[in-house]
């Protein structure tokens, strides 16, 4: 059995397996030199050969355990009908929902048609991935991406989309529940076409208090994990409910999910300690450490595997790849994991 799908099953690996989140993307010359060919990053998305292509880059280059796949948490409310367009050295923009009667026009009718390229980069992934390499399929959770609809974009605070829940709950309940819906039949559809394991992207899971963060995280959560555990019982799920501080504690045990990827800012000692021992972890390294190389890096991957090798585990960052990080320091972190 491949090394992540071993782990997410139980299993203490070592080496553990290894794959980065944003692992495809601008660190990379190839993937720079393949999104020229694209005129939107839309299209990027919906273009099977480019998908395809930016999802094995950095499998051919680095030799992670997992390829995810490359494509981006909003094409779900761009196959709704909202306006979504990416801008350069600004990032997405949508046109932001003001109300319920802009949510009572989102569409779902024609999701799996919008989103049929893609499936077809899934099911070209199965045929070209190794018999060592897991593919990974992912969405964004509800609350996240909400806050995108509502806000129009990236915002600093969610202000907007703070209000509006508690102002407006009922309404705000209609478009958690449509996403629920949506989300789960979305990821229902990835792994018939061939995912392994399906990670749930909460970038923005931090901001909400405990009352909140129960309604708005765990519970959509919940949802979708029964669901899709409904269509595929033995489909590994991982939960990234990106700064949720003590709450990831509560959302590992009560969401349902197999895994939990772990931010930058948990403490290691205090997740051994807190989360569920049948709750593979994920994560956790510092992405400014990996961009920084060196003895730094050396020292925060060895405590990291010192706390957390004892149990089911995977290694990966808090968060993303970024764009400036050196090729270098990338292989050198893979050769430390795996003892090189």
């Amino acid at each position: 059995m491949k090394s992540l799908l071993q782990t997410l099953k139980g299993a203490t690996i070592s080496p553990p397996p290894i794959w980065l989140m944003r692992q495809a993307g601008r660190h990379l010359r190839e993937y720079r030199d393949l999104r020229l060919h694209a005129n939107t990053f839309l299209d990027f998305c919906y273009s099977p050969d480019m998908a395809v292509e930016a999802t094995l880059q950095p499998v051919r280059r680095y030799g992670v355990d997992a390829a995810i796949l490359f494509s981006d948490i909003l094409v779900v409310p761009d196959a709704l009908g909202q306006n979504v367009s990416f801008i350069s050295g600004m990032g997405p923009r949508l046109e932001p929902l003001d109300g319920r009667t802009a949510i009572d026009r989102l569409d779902t009718t024609n999701l799996h048609a919008h989103l049929a390229p893609i499936y077809e980069s899934i099911r070209r992934l199965r045929t070209q991935l190794s018999e060592t390499t897991t593919l990974i399929g992912f969405a964004g959770a509800p609350w996240t991406v909400a806050t995108y609809m509502i806000e129009g974009g990236s915002s600093r605070d969610h202000q907007r989309t703070r209000a509006y829940a508690y102002e407006s709950p009922d309404d705000f309940q209609v478009l958690i529940d449509l996403l629920v819906e949506v989300t789960a039949a979305y990821l229902i559809r990835q792994a018939d076409e061939g995912a392994e394991v399906v990670q749930i992207f909460d970038s923005w899971a931090g901001v909400l208090p405990p009352v909140q963060f129960d309604r708005w995280v765990i519970k959509p959560f919940q949802k979708i994990v029964a669901t899709v555990k409904t269509a595929h019982p033995h489909l590994p799920i991982i939960g990234f409910p990106r700064g949720a501080g003590l709450g990831y504690a509560t959302f590992s045990a009560k969401t349902g999910v197999d895994a939990v990827s772990l931010d930058s800012t948990v403490p290691l000692t205090w997740a051994a300690k807190n989360i569920q021992q049948d709750t593979v972890i994920q994560g956790n390294l510092d992405n400014l450490v990996l961009r920084a190389g060196g003895k730094q890096l050396e020292n925060a991957v060895q405590e990291i595997l010192s706390v957390l090798s004892a149990r089911p585990f995977i290694f990966n960052l808090g968060h993303g790849i970024l764009p400036d990080t050196p090729v270098d320091n990338v292989r050198q972190l893979i050769d430390m994991v795996r003892g090189r």
